[in-house]
């Protein structure tokens, strides 16, 4: 009988303790619970703590308090101008009401799916209508308001709200990028072809400049000098003729040796007779010389 009593006791501990299980449940601080009867919602419990429902018959689905990100994929958009662009845009939302969440969206990954698609939707016809060149100006910062307030009047119809919508990249596709490479490479081989020629008529603008100033600087030049030497010259007449009349024999004797001082400096060797005219001076010096000892 004891033994018994100690096994029904431990059965009751054990329902017990089962049923208190199933009738307690936490909510976390980054959580809101979703309490569920036969599948029906019947509350919705947003404060933390330990919380109780009725056991077996009730359960609880969590949803995250925090702000999620949604990042749908990159899509491809064509602008105004028929460019096309791929757009990768993101957006921030917070659960606020869990029971419109599960009534409109059902999963998380469904409201990812819809609500993705309605943030690329409204992405096209905001991009669609600019150009390509706005969205490296203010407007781009325009454009998200747009879309973001778009989304904001969306968002209570799944118990969501929208924080915040950026557009992170903007990439032109793979064959628009090579298109466009290459026609700014044309561009610049252009350029540069341009500049080439510029600088090929520049430098002979510039050589005929300083050949014209050449010839001219020489001709003055030569000029001038035709005039220093045509004075030189008759200056050299005059002295030589002032020194002739003053000394014949002087003068004779200077241009003897002024001729055998360029003879020389020609390198040229010469074989005089001692009775050269040459040396006719030399002689009568010696001369003199020997009858005055």
């Amino acid at each position: 009988m004891k033994r018994t009593g100690l096994f029904i006791l431990a059965v009751i501990v054990a329902v017990g303790g089962l049923v208190a299980f199933s009738a307690l449940y936490t909510v976390r601080q980054d959580q809101q619970a979703l309490v569920l009867q036969f599948g029906n919602p019947v509350s919705v419990e947003r404060t933390p703590g330990l919380k109780v429902k009725v056991p077996f018959i009730q359960n609880v689905e969590y949803y995250d308090r925090r702000i999620l990100d949604l990042d749908p994929p990159v899509q491809e958009v064509i602008l105004a101008d028929q460019k096309r662009i791929n757009v990768d845009a993101f957006a921030r939302y917070r659960i606020i009401d869990p029971l419109e969440f599960r009534k409109r969206a059902g999963t998380d990954a469904n409201f990812r799916q819809v609500f993705g698609g309605r943030l690329n939707a409204g992405i096209r016809s905001e991009i669609g209508k600019i150009l390509l060149p706005d969205m490296l100006t203010d407007k781009r910062a325009k454009i998200m308001d747009r879309i973001a307030n778009l989304l904001r009047n969306q968002a209570p119809e799944f118990g969501v709200e929208v924080i915040d919508v950026r557009i992170g990249r903007t990439d032109l596709p793979e064959a628009t990028s090579q298109a466009v490479f290459n026609r700014m490479r044309s561009d610049r081989i252009a350029e540069a072809a341009q500049l080439r020629a510029e600088g090929e008529e520049q430098k002979t603008r510039i050589q005929a400049e300083a050949d014209r100033d050449k010839v001219i600087i020489l001709a003055e030049a030569r000029r001038k000098s035709e005039i220093l030497r045509g004075e030189g010259d008759g200056q050299r007449t005059r002295i030589l003729n002032a020194a002739y009349g003053k000394d014949a024999e002087f003068f004779d004797f200077y241009r003897s040796l002024d001729a055998l001082g360029i003879a020389m400096n020609e390198g040229t060797s010469m074989v005089l007779s001692p009775n050269s005219k040459l040396f006719q001076f030399f002689n009568a010096l010696t001369e003199g010389t020997t009858r005055n000892r």
